[in-house]
């Protein structure tokens, strides 16, 4: 699938952020994935919500349902994930979410991707080479100079556009602001109170 094309970026672009609940390490229960649609980086619009396996492979056909599930679909511009990997090592694929909701996907992360430790740590999995193909498939890491430096891949958009929805979702600090509030939001339905920031 091509690259979705926009002709003008507006400020109250559409932005579906996506960001896994807290949980305890090596848990294979259910986690909870939140999802916050935006409109830019000033207004909340809506709060979707699904369920992930830990350390399993469930997360990339569980973002797809609940995304063209949602009544907000149609106005989605772009999907941002807190990286690819939730609920441990449950890796989203993020070219197979594109090709699925036709919504172009951009990968935020604080810092530049360990690989080979990511690698070793996949090996404990028999279907190990299939989800270091998700890490794969993900595609070149670019760095943003925002507030901070930031980190991002991308999926269906070109880089320009990513750079620029990017920027002006990130409000309040150097992460868009849908997925900080997943995350906030998915802390503390979780916790009973989310602690630091996001």
């Amino acid at each position: 699938m091509k690259n979705k094309k926009f002709r003008r970026i507006k400020k109250e672009i559409r932005i579906l952020g996506i960001d896994d609940a807290p949980f305890p390490p090596h848990t294979q229960n259910k986690i909870m994935l939140v999802g916050t649609v935006f409109r830019g980086g000033t207004w909340l619009d809506g709060v979707l919500r699904t369920y992930i396996s830990g350390d399993g492979d469930d997360s990339t056909g569980n973002i797809i349902e609940m995304v063209n599930k949602s009544r907000h679909k149609d106005q989605i511009g772009v999907i941002m994930l807190d990286g690819v990997t939730f609920g441990g090592f449950n890796i989203a694929d993020i070219s197979e979410i594109f090709n699925q909701t036709g919504i172009p996907v951009i990968v935020i992360m604080r810092k530049f991707p360990d690989f080979p430790k990511i690698k070793k740590a996949l090996l404990k999995f028999e279907d190990h080479e299939k989800r270091w193909n998700y890490i794969l498939n993900a595609g070149k890491v670019y760095r943003i100079d925002n507030k901070e430096p930031i980190y991002i891949q991308i999926c269906g958009i070109d880089l320009e556009d990513a750079e620029e929805i990017v920027s002006l979702s990130a409000t309040r600090s150097n992460i868009p602001e849908p997925l900080r509030a997943a995350h906030l939001i998915a802390a503390g339905v979780e916790t009973g109170e989310s602690k630091g920031s996001a």
